[in-house]
């Protein structure tokens, strides 16, 4: 199935975007943005990025009526960072309700550890077709302040005082608290995988 006329990046006012429309781009994709309800039902492909705080990003997903559009997608959606963390159930940046397509909470990385954690660091445990092609070891790379614990959706971890959920799946869902649109070969490679997804196993 060709897919590459419907990428779909949501636009709510969080960073990243531009930079995560231009690696889909470079893979030959043609991207739409929009915060359109409409639009984005109609997307092949959605992509959820963000960069930013929590509770002032679900505002404005509230505003937009997107909190009720996301959580009943059927096509692969891509979540990115605080896109990643705003799809589970809530977040304790804020205190802030979350759209539960994860059934996790998120929390403030561990009291010991340098905050924000930034930087390369290593992928571990890979599994999903989101890391096709992509080995146990790989480094990509992390700019965030909250993490998922290290959970059942973690098809792949990355070890900061202790191990952390790096990327999470449910059914069409994908998230990735590292930003493959910075992770130079092997986010390229997340993200084709993710674009070139059919729906199976």
């Amino acid at each position: 199935m060709d897919n590459k006329n419907n990428v779909m990046i949501i636009e709510y006012g969080a960073g990243n975007l531009f930079s995560v429309r231009a690696a889909v781009e470079r893979l030959g994709y043609t991207v739409t943005v929009s915060d359109s309800p409409e639009r984005i039902r109609a997307a092949d492909r959605v992509i959820f990025p963000g960069v930013g705080q929590a509770r002032s990003a679900m505002e404005k997903l509230r505003e937009r009526g997107l909190d009720r559009v996301l959580p009943g997608l059927r096509v692969p959606v891509l979540g990115i960072c605080l896109g990643m963390q705003l799809m589970c159930a809530r977040s304790d940046e804020g205190d802030t309700p979350g759209l539960g397509i994860f059934p996790l909470e998120v929390k403030r990385l561990p009291a010991g550890v340098k905050v924000p954690h930034v930087g390369w660091n290593r992928l571990a445990r890979l599994s999903s077709p989101l890391f096709a092609g992509v080995p146990d070891g790989t480094w990509v790379y992390f700019v965030h302040s909250y993490h998922v614990p290290d959970a059942p959706h973690a098809v792949a971890t990355c070890l900061y005082h202790a191990p952390f959920s790096a990327a999470l799946r449910r059914d069409n869902f994908f998230g990735c608290q590292f930003h493959p649109e910075k992770s130079g070969e092997a986010g390229e490679r997340v993200l084709r995988n993710f674009l070139a997804w059919d729906g199976h196993e």
